[in-house]
Order: structure tokens, then C-alpha cells, then sequence
């Protein structure tokens, strides 16, 4: 059995406000501040942290502050202005975050039978709570299966034509860079779940799992291992790029579904 599950084999939940370091609690509080000053009760029902914050490992001015708000109805434009001014002002008063990103989601959607192996999965083992109740309580205990493997990440191979056409249209090295660290991060990712129920085990760090990827692929293994160094520090540009979306994205895409299947799709994607 791999690492991120209990005796039974369940995951535990990856990250905790104990775990967060000294140096990003400020954040932490500054953004618990905003968003109460721009939600009230009426529209947010609890609030969560996820990434490296909550799981102890970010670095101060190289990590972004990730959070997940879930609402008691369908977001607004409203809404989501609130949380571009959140983002903005919290990023502007912490320089100790590198960004700070915000999803918003109705409570009732994160709840749902067609996200259960999907969003549910992200908000009961991957989200700390921060307030409000906690909706993992409605959801099930989960174990690293085909299922939730094809459910989180069957569905590159309907992504990856939208990103080349991102790729196409990048005008500067700084777009780019971002473009480069988000793809490298989603194949990273969706190579470790490939071969997650084999190593029946969790990790998020991107290190560990392009190796756990690499011991069932080693013809893929060193490709796989500068792709995740890519995800923290792009260095090779368009080539790196091109690499990633026309050569490892579409083998990963092929593959995943040969030994999971596609992703079931949604009604209202």
C-alpha cells in the first residue's frame, strides 16, 4: 500500500490549519477576514483551503494561496467580482503568497451524485475546512480505485485540443511560462492517477508522483520526472511545451482511457 490512507484504506484527509506554517497564517487570516467582508451567510456556506498551504509545504513567495468556497446557490456575476476583489486585495497585502486563486462552487453541486468521485472526492481528501459547516460529513469515505481515477482525470483527451490552441495564441514568454507550469501540473497529475490503484496510494507532491508514475512506465519515467520539475520552474520554452501536448499529453490521453475510460460526462458542462 502506498502513502495517504489509514489502516483501512481510505484516504485522510492531506491537509490541516495545523500543518500551515507560521509564515503563511497571516494569509490565512487575512483571507478568512475578506471573505466574510464580501459574503455574508446568505450566499457562503463554508469555506476551504487546498494546495500547499494547508498541507505545510508552501514557500513563502513562490506559493499561491488556493481556496474553495462553496455557496448556498448557483455562483452570480456578483459572486464572482466579490472574488476577484478578494483575490486582488488579499494578494496585495501578503507578499508572502505568489497569487491567490478561488474557486467558487454551489454547495448543492459539490454534494451531487454526478460529482461524487470528482469535486466530492477534491472537497472530502484534498480541502481543509476553514469555516463553516463541513460538507464532507455528506459525502462518502473514498479508496484510490479505477473509478475515482477515471472520474478526476478521464478526460484529457478531451482537453488537450483547447490547450494547443492556448498554446497558439500565447503572445509573451510570461504566458508561456504560466501556460507551460499548468499543463506540466495536470499530466503530472493525470500520470499518477493512471497508475494510482496500482500503488493503491495518494500523494500531491508532484516529485513523488511522476516517480510512482515512472516504476509502472520507465520507458516514460525521466520524461515524466522533467515535466514535474517543469510544473515549479519552466525552463525549455517552446520545446518543453510542444513536448508535453504533442508527444507525452496525447499517449497519457490514450492511455488513460484504454485502462480507465473517459470521464462520464455532465449535463451542464
Amino acid at each position: 500500500m502506498g502513502a495517504g490512507l489509514d489502516a483501512q484504506g481510505f484516504f485522510v484527509r492531506e491537509g490541516s490549519l495545523a500543518k500551515v506554517t507560521a509564515a503563511f497564517l497571516p494569509a490565512v487570516q487575512e483571507i478568512r477576514a475578506r471573505i466574510a467582508d464580501h459574503f455574508d451567510g446568505s450566499r457562503l456556506h463554508s469555506t476551504y483551503l487546498y494546495g500547499s498551504v494547508p498541507r505545510g509545504t508552501a514557500l513563502p513567495g513562490v506559493s499561491d494561496l488556493d481556496v474553495l468556497l462553496a455557496l448556498r446557490s448557483a455562483p452570480t456575476a456578483a459572486d464572482r467580482a466579490a472574488t476577484r476583489r478578494v483575490e486582488a486585495e488579499v494578494d496585495a497585502r501578503c507578499p508572502v503568497v505568489d497569487g491567490v486563486g478561488i474557486l467558487l462552487y454551489a454547495a448543492d453541486t459539490l454534494l451531487s451524485e454526478a460529482e461524487r468521485y470528482d469535486l466530492g472526492w477534491f472537497l472530502a481528501c484534498l480541502c481543509t475546512p476553514l469555516s463553516g459547516p463541513d460538507l464532507a460529513e455528506h459525502l462518502p469515505r473514498y479508496r484510490p480505485t479505477s473509478l475515482l481515477a477515471r472520474e478526476t482525470n478521464g478526460d484529457l483527451f478531451q482537453v488537450l485540443p483547447a490547450l494547443r490552441e492556448q498554446a497558439a495564441a500565447v503572445a509573451t514568454e510570461a504566458e508561456r511560462t504560466a501556460l507551460t507550469r499548468r499543463v506540466a501540473r495536470r499530466l503530472v497529475r493525470t500520470g499518477f492517477t493512471l497508475v494510482m490503484p496500482r500503488w493503491d496510494g495518494w500523494t500531491s507532491d508532484l516529485d513523488e508522483s511522476a516517480e510512482v508514475f515512472g516504476s509502472y512506465y520507465p520507458a516514460r519515467a525521466e520524461q515524466m520526472r522533467a515535466v514535474a520539475r517543469a510544473a515549479r520552474t519552466p525552463a525549455d520554452g517552446v520545446p518543453l511545451l510542444t513536448g508535453m501536448l504533442d508527444d507525452l499529453g496525447p499517449w497519457l490521453a490514450e492511455e488513460y482511457l484504454a485502462v480507465h475510460g473517459a470521464k462520464t460526462s455532465r449535463p451542464d458542462a
